[in-house]
């Protein structure tokens, strides 16, 4: 069996989605792909996730946010949007889901840190559904 491939989207993919990514690269151990994308990418990751992310020992510093194309979403077998809105291409047998988070952008850490823990806690559900032990 291949691997199953998740990408996750917001519209900067500067800090929910790279956040995402990185625990599933991190926790997914090498068992999963992991994609991350906007639909209107910023210029560089934001900082204050970059911190948070660090203080879970997960370096994101220097992923670059990357523009949303047809080519990831055919891809990925799961696509996670995060605030995208209509701007996310939609292909029958994907598996979406919405996640509805707060966007860190303009945040201080102090804001960015529950973010971050929701996002780890949907993380680690996710990765229960795609790698079933057993």
């Amino acid at each position: 069996m291949s691997k199953p491939t998740v990408l996750f989207v917001c519209i900067h993919n500067a800090g929910r989605s790279q956040m995402a990514a990185g625990y599933l690269r991190h926790l997914g151990e090498g068992r999963i792909e992991v994609l991350s994308a906007g639909s209107a990418p910023a210029a560089s990751i934001n900082p204050a996730a970059v911190a948070a992310m660090a203080e879970e020992g997960i370096d994101i510093a220097g992923e670059q946010p990357k523009i949303l194309t047809t080519d990831s979403v055919i891809a990925s077998d799961v696509v996670i949007t995060m605030g995208c809105g209509d701007t996310c291409p939609f292909y029958p047998g994907k598996r979406y889901e919405d996640w509805v988070l707060e966007d860190p952008a303009g945040q201080g850490i102090d804001a960015v840190r529950p973010i971050r823990d929701e996002i780890r806690r949907r993380v680690e559900v996710l990765i229960s559904e795609l790698l079933p032990t057993g």
